[in-house]
């Protein structure tokens, strides 16, 4: 039939083009139907015509307004008004059969003389009935149940449905609802409509689920999580952000008693410091409501997570509030004690972090060596260096001693042993596949060799940039900017770059690095010979430290200048005296003066 075109469809894809159905019925197999082959999920593709099946997929936001507008007119104009056909379109997620139900809703209200408004078209209970009216009871069971997962695979979900083969999982996968991803961790996930609707609406089904068996469905989800993170093909940092996201989502949602695996997972999140988002609170949740244990570990592992985009006080303010609640389990507790003792270094109230710290550490918990690790740098913020020294020589890998000792050595006037240790820091994290913590280190080494070698500075700085590819480290970064600036002291033009980093420093809340960024900008002051902006800059500092914490950076930029000290002044306990920390501080600005003198 010479220019007959024949349009065959129905709710699933065809499958008349698999090799398995080849013998068993009439004109069915790849030879009967070569332009179906390759499109069926399993076929081998097969010479001969082009594909000619269309699987019908997610209509574009333009697809869908096109719908609306031509589906129903009057006169040659929609009746449905753009507003609400934008409204409709972002509620369908593209999904033909929610536009079709869409349209007859605004019939229907239309017709009782009413105008429909957007919030007439939410979840509609008819998209269950018709999603469920051709699955079997087992498929209809497996459904129900990996609505519960953002994405699953086969063995998941009939883990999660409690079932003993995979056969309805595996046909459940075939259904045009399912949607496909290769490169995802876990390859399908529902329709986000098909799964909203099912979660959502009025199930008026005959085999729908009650409340208990929602809760059952939950728990059986969690303990699935937990394994495929435990015991699965994977267990690296992507698996463990995965289950993290759905197990929180669940024990949340489904106020679930026992964390369980939780808690050692949320230990595994933290200690990488890597801080990528997780599930933010839903609609209706913050830290005021807080009712659950899940609800307070949810919050505690948001607000550690959105602090790289948030200020330190609000972090402060969040992690107050799961401590105030008392909901986590006591071996939970110390996370947003310890943390919130960080965030309070960060805001400059350094008595309260040193209080924080000492909680932590004499309760021996898991985080008890990163706790003394911070009462380590406390006595290195209060200039007793001796006390520093000693701490880190006790506090190992755990309690990071080498990054320690970095940030001590590079203050006596020894940069090129403070990379080292640094260097060491940073193999350390590498040999333990602590992302975050090598990049800090590699940071803090370029930090230290900017102030002896702008080349190999440079060389890494590229390394570091490397190495904070893809992760969320705020402070980190910032460290890096501030390497940049010492690595080009006696250039001229920093003068906005430092602007920058001073506006970006107050938006995060990260007060306790200003003083910091601010011995860079007396390094290039010095270098320069600029008396008058390294004076300013002194009394900048001494401003800034007036509390005692940091005071000796005031003592730092005198050595660079070769300036006295008041007569007034406290020096803080220097590992090798002040005079031979000022020899050195002042060979460091002699010695870039002399290259910069050379490159011209």
């Amino acid at each position: 039939m010479p220019n007959a075109f024949f349009v065959i469809t129905g709710r699933d894809r065809l499958q008349w083009a698999e090799e398995g159905l080849h013998g068993q019925l009439d004109w069915t197999g790849p030879t009967a139907w070569p332009g179906l082959a390759g499109q069926v999920p399993g076929a081998r593709t097969h010479g001969g015509p082009a594909v000619r099946q269309i699987l019908v997929g997610d209509f574009s936001p333009e697809d869908c307004d096109d719908h609306l507008a031509r589906r129903l007119a009057h006169n040659g104009q929609p009746l449905i008004g753009p507003d609400l056909r934008r409204a409709i379109t972002e509620r369908s997620h593209g999904l033909p059969l929610y536009l079709d139900l869409a349209v007859m809703r605004f019939l229907e209200i239309r017709r009782s003389g009413r105008v429909p408004q957007p919030d007439d078209f939410g979840d509609f209970p008819a998209l269950i009935s018709r999603t469920l009216s051709d699955l079997t009871s087992d498929e209809r069971h497996v459904l129900r149940s990996v609505s519960l997962l953002d994405a699953f695979s086969v063995p998941l979900a009939t883990q999660v449905a409690g079932l003993t083969r995979d056969a309805a999982a595996l046909r459940l996968t075939e259904r045009p609802f399912i949607r496909e991803d290769l490169t995802g961790l876990w390859p399908f996930h529902l329709h986000q409509v098909v799964r909203s609707a099912i979660r959502n609406a009025d199930d008026q089904t005959d085999d729908r689920w009650s409340e208990q068996d929602w809760h059952r469905a939950a728990l059986r989800a969690q303990a699935a999580l937990g394994e495929e993170w435990a015991h699965g093909p994977r267990r690296d940092r992507a698996v463990l952000i995965g289950v993290l996201r759905q197990g929180l989502r669940l024990a949340r949602d489904f106020n679930l008693a026992e964390l369980g695996w939780l808690t050692e997972a949320a230990f595994s999140y933290v200690g990488d410091s890597v801080w990528e988002p997780l599930a933010p609170p839903a609609h209706g949740h913050d830290s005021a409501e807080l009712s659950t244990p899940a609800d307070a570990l949810v919050e505690t592992l948001s607000a550690l997570a959105r602090r790289q985009r948030e200020h330190r006080a609000r972090t402060v303010q969040r992690l107050t509030a799961v401590i105030d609640s008392g909901l986590l389990p006591a071996e939970l507790q110390e996370m947003p004690l310890y943390y919130r003792a960080k965030a309070l270094r960060d805001i400059g109230r350094t008595d309260d972090s040193r209080r924080g710290y000492q909680q932590v550490a004499e309760a021996g918990g898991r985080l008890a060596q990163a706790a003394r690790r911070g009462l380590a740098q406390a006595a290195r913020l209060a200039g007793d260096f001796p006390a520093t020294l000693a701490a880190a020589q006790t506090l190992g890998w755990e309690g990071r001693h080498q990054r320690v000792l970095g940030d001590l050595y590079w203050i006596q006037g020894e940069p090129q042993r403070a990379a080292e240790a640094y260097l060491a820091g940073r193999l350390e994290a590498e040999q333990h596949a602590k992302a975050g913590e090598a990049a800090h280190n590699q940071a803090l080494r370029a930090l230290a060799l900017a102030f002896v070698d702008p080349r190999q500075a440079d060389d890494e700085l590229d390394l570091a940039e490397q190495l904070l590819a893809g992760l969320d480290l705020r402070a980190t970064t910032i460290n890096a900017a501030i390497a940049s600036l010492i690595r080009d002291a006696g250039s001229p033009a920093l003068d906005d770059r430092v602007r920058t980093l001073r506006t970006e420093l107050d938006v995060a809340g990260l007060t306790s690095m200003t003083p910091t960024l601010d011995v860079a900008v007396a390094f290039h002051q010095a270098v320069l010979d600029d008396h008058d902006a390294l004076t300013a800059t002194i009394a900048r500092l001494s401003e800034q430290t007036s509390s005692g914490a940091y005071a000796y950076y005031t003592d730092i930029a005198h050595f660079m200048a070769d300036l006295p000290l008041p007569a007034d002044h406290t020096p803080p306990r220097w590992l090798d005296g002040e005079h031979t920390t000022r020899t050195r501080w002042r060979a460091l600005v002699t010695a870039r003066r002399d290259l910069l003198r050379t490159a011209r």
